[in-house]
């Protein structure tokens, strides 16, 4: 993702990566596609998570934000969600997104919310609205995340 050092996370969290020689902001990419696609985590903890994504470069041939687009913004917002509900020892694995598309979007930026609907020992499941910067509502996207021990890396 791109650079995410203005985004706000909860210092028990940050503490708890650092301790583990973990760089959380690196954690919590997207790896290379959150980059291309311009994604950044603007703020972060179990119980809300907001991302924002530019619909330059990520639109169909229609010049609209691709539906794609909104579901790897979604995607992300509840994963991270997930992985700070999990903590350091699970890892958020996604096993089921449902996205739906109310409007298109031309330009600008879109921004994304995350709430937790469910948050388990072995799953999680968020509602990620997203919306334009008239705060109209875009999509309306719901993540299921399953909740793995983390493997300790050699």
């Amino acid at each position: 993702m791109g650079d995410q050092s203005t985004a706000k996370f909860p210092q028990d969290i940050i503490d708890e990566y650092t301790a583990l020689g973990v760089d959380l902001p690196a954690l919590l990419s997207a790896g290379h596609l959150g980059t291309r696609m311009g994604v950044e985590i603007v703020e972060a903890s179990a119980d809300r998570v907001v991302g924002t994504m530019p619909v330059a470069g990520n639109t169909q041939p229609y010049g609209l934000l691709h539906g794609g687009a909104s579901a790897v913004l979604a995607e992300t917002l509840g994963s991270v969600g997930a992985m700070l509900h999990g903590r350091s020892a699970k890892i958020a694995v996604g096993v089921d997104l449902n996205c739906t598309h109310h409007r298109g979007v031309r330009g600008g930026t879109v921004t994304g919310v995350a709430t937790p609907v469910h948050r388990g020992r072995t799953t999680a499941t968020y509602d990620i609205v997203i919306t334009d910067e008239q705060d109209k509502r875009v999509c309306t996207a719901r993540l299921t995340c399953l909740l793995r021990d983390a493997v300790p890396q050699s």
